[in-house]
């Protein structure tokens, strides 16, 4: 994917140290006849006869470098020399034959004759090879992350990653937003997922937690009177993970104060706008459309659509009772989605298998080609209810609503890989979340969001007896079906947010003793703030069309939480568990 800013071109000279006097990507035509000393990694290195070629690497690039037989010291060091060892050369730039020009490197055009080569380090054999399409296992990659790091296509993801905090950076900067760090080690006062907890060695007992968010800290610097913040913030949080998320994340935290949902959505946009403009030259169009959660399920099936694919779910659930087919009859929800194209029997089979794995009792399909062909067409006296147009498809599935919906929601983006081209991007603000969802494993309300968001106005009557319907002032910003930023018009009073507190069943002691300290800040002239935090590694996985946010992260860890390269979680000497006044109980069942 090219970029406009991610590789950036330096003067040679500004990059120049002791050691060397260019950088391996900097020598061009303009450079021949002159001496320079290069530093970097064997990249490749091949002998023909006498004469051998040494491509020398480093950030900036690849140079070759020739060694004659004539020039004793280098021939001699050559011989030693392997694939990874780093190394230092000095030597003229000559320019190359026109038969060996390489139009693929930026250095294509010349190459350097060396006349002193030096080993800085060798290298033992690394345990796979290090090129860019790498057959090493991920596994084997994260052990040896920082080879793995070495090829320049991982390279260019966090050019990319730096371009995109600068741009960012740049354009909060120029609106008026003060950059101001806050704790990781905060108080422990769950938003959703579990703490990570650190045990304090000075108050024995006591336990700090890694900050989940900067949710409360940015809340009272509103309180403070800073008006508009941000950070680069780090946030962790003990939870499972998946393809798209790590234990700890980085986020673009803002937050501001006398604002409203309008406010918020036009800073992002303009803030997107010209963040796709610096990366890779493309104009994004603004304001981003918006709809309601209850809409976006209705017509995707999810929260996070991806409106590239133009395939909505309707609902059949009338039309589909007017035969006689008992499966339609004995349910109360029947939904679809319709496509303008014919499928082959074994393409149809194999998405009623990619429904089963999501859990579905059954993919029902109904298809035109001249007449209606489908496994239930015998049971209607006019299967043209179906209202399909000669060469249409239409996929059905009966039982439980939200089964249903987050099923044909998932089959809607299987069947529309062939609609979603790389260098498209489809914005779309998802809004009017509920405030409360209702947890079946704890049998109780837990907040959709965060229980920090202010309710709809028009639904504060509700809070007594039906907090189920209240809607929150949250919306989330979705790109190419995966959410990007979530945020939300803050609770700026005291009272209001009390009793939110205490519709998720915590107590008057509880409240005080968990979040007493933001309680009264909020009685101290709280102005009317909000705000958003768009996930950086997800935002760089999408810019770079990338399927993986462990290639975004420099060090991440597994699925299982576990850090390779450095052996992460370890245990720990008893002498530091015996300074933190910590025991470890062995589990009895394995004694």
């Amino acid at each position: 994917m090219n970029s406009r800013k991610t590789i950036e071109s330096f003067n040679s000279e500004d990059l120049s140290t002791a050691m060397r006097t260019h950088t391996c990507g900097a020598l061009g035509a303009s450079n021949v006849d002159i001496k320079v000393t290069l530093v970097g990694w064997v990249n490749r290195k091949r002998d023909h006869g006498g004469l051998s070629f040494i491509d020398i690497r480093d950030r900036f690039g690849i140079t070759q470098i020739v060694v004659h037989p004539e020039q004793e010291q280098p021939a001699s060091m050559n011989s030693r020399i392997k694939p990874e060892y780093v190394i230092k050369v000095t030597g003229t730039v000559k320019k190359r034959p026109p038969e060996m020009v390489n139009p693929d490197m930026a250095t294509g055009e010349i190459e350097v004759y060396a006349e002193n080569l030096n080993i800085l380090n060798p290298s033992i054999t690394p345990p796979f090879v290090i090129e860019e399409e790498i057959k090493a296992s991920e596994e084997l990659r994260l052990k040896y992350r920082f080879l793995d790091l070495r090829r320049r296509n991982m390279l260019h993801h966090f050019q990319i990653r730096h371009s995109t905090i600068q741009s960012l950076r740049e354009f909060l900067s120029g609106k008026g937003f003060i950059e101001v760090e806050t704790p990781l080690l905060a108080k422990s006062t769950p938003e959703g997922a579990r703490d990570f907890l650190v045990p304090s060695r000075l108050e024995k007992g006591k336990f700090y937690a890694l900050a989940q968010s900067p949710q409360i800290y940015k809340q009272i610097l509103m309180v403070a009177g800073f008006d508009r913040y941000y950070q680069f913030a780090k946030c962790l949080r003990d939870e499972d993970l998946r393809g798209n998320r790590q234990p700890e994340h980085t986020q673009i935290d803002i937050e501001m104060s006398f604002v409203n949902e309008e406010d918020i959505f036009s800073l992002t946009e303009m803030m997107m706008k010209k963040l796709f403009f610096d990366l890779l030259g493309i104009e994004i169009k603004i304001p981003f459309p918006r709809i309601q959660f209850p809409e976006s399920i209705r017509k995707y099936g999810t929260d996070k659509p991806d409106t590239r694919i133009p395939i909505e779910i309707c609902d059949y659930t009338e039309v589909a009772k007017m035969g006689n087919f008992n499966v339609f009859n004995e349910s109360n929800c029947i939904k679809g989605i319709k496509l303008q194209q014919s499928f082959s029997r074994k393409r149809i089979d194999e998405l009623g298998k990619v429904a089963e794995k999501l859990g579905a009792p059954g993919l029902l399909w109904l298809q035109k080609r001249n007449t209606y062909r489908g496994p239930f067409t015998k049971y209607f006296t006019d299967i043209q209810v179906f209202d399909l147009q000669d060469g249409e498809t239409l996929f059905l599935l009966a039982g439980e609503k939200e089964m249903v919906l987050t099923i044909l929601g998932n089959l809607r983006k299987e069947l529309g890989k062939k609609f979603t081209k790389q260098r498209d991007f489809s914005f779309i603000w998802v809004t009017h979340f509920p405030l409360f969802e209702w947890n079946q494993d704890e049998n109780n309300l837990i907040p959709s969001h965060h229980i920090f968001t202010m309710p709809v106005k028009t639904d504060m009557e509700k809070l007594e007896n039906e907090p189920e319907k209240v809607r929150g002032r949250q919306y989330d910003l979705v790109i190419n079906g995966t959410e990007i930023a979530s945020g939300s018009i803050r609770n700026h009073n005291a009272r209001l947010q009390r009793k939110l507190f205490g519709i998720l069943g915590l107590t008057d002691e509880d409240i005080d003793k968990r979040f007493g300290f933001l309680l009264n800040a909020l009685d101290y002239g709280a102005p009317p703030h909000g705000g958003i935090a768009p996930g950086i590694d997800r935002l760089c996985m999408i810019i770079e069309n990338l399927d993986n946010i462990r290639d975004v992260i420099a060090f991440p860890k597994t699925l299982t939480g576990k850090g390779l390269f450095e052996g992460t979680p370890s245990k720990v000497e008893g002498k530091q568990l015996s300074e933190l006044g910590i025991e470890i109980r062995k589990d009895e069942k394995r004694t």
